[in-house]
């Protein structure tokens, strides 16, 4: 009888969402706006920023916009940015991640309710 492997993961929900940014000027003011925000935690590597939050993090343009003395939009989030896990919505003033799809419905048009 053999015994199920182990490979260390878990299985449940981890509750927590994230994106990766450049470590450039920009992402770097952009990263230090997020990490003094509750539930936020930034990772740091030579070229690049880990910014994760627990449940929802919300990159706030105008905001963004005050912190860097230049215009921040969703063009330049993009740019700035390459991985994330959650689901990310762009809204012409902000940009959201959220770690569970369901709180994400109502933006991207997906119906909670049972259809049976």
């Amino acid at each position: 009888m053999s015994t199920p492997m182990q490979f260390g993961s878990q299985t449940e929900a981890s509750n927590m969402c994230g994106v990766t940014l450049m470590n450039t000027p920009i992402g770097r003011v952009v990263a230090d706006v997020m990490g003094a925000k509750d539930d936020v935690a930034l990772v740091e590597y030579p070229s690049m920023i880990r910014v994760d939050g627990r449940k929802l993090l919300e990159f706030d343009y105008a905001e963004l916009t005050d912190a860097l003395g230049q215009p921040f939009d969703g063009s330049v989030f993009e740019e700035i940015s390459s991985t994330h896990y959650g689901r990310m919505v762009h809204l012409d003033d902000r940009t959201l991640l959220f770690a569970n799809p369901e709180d994400a419905a109502e933006y991207i048009g997906f119906d909670l309710s049972a259809h049976g």
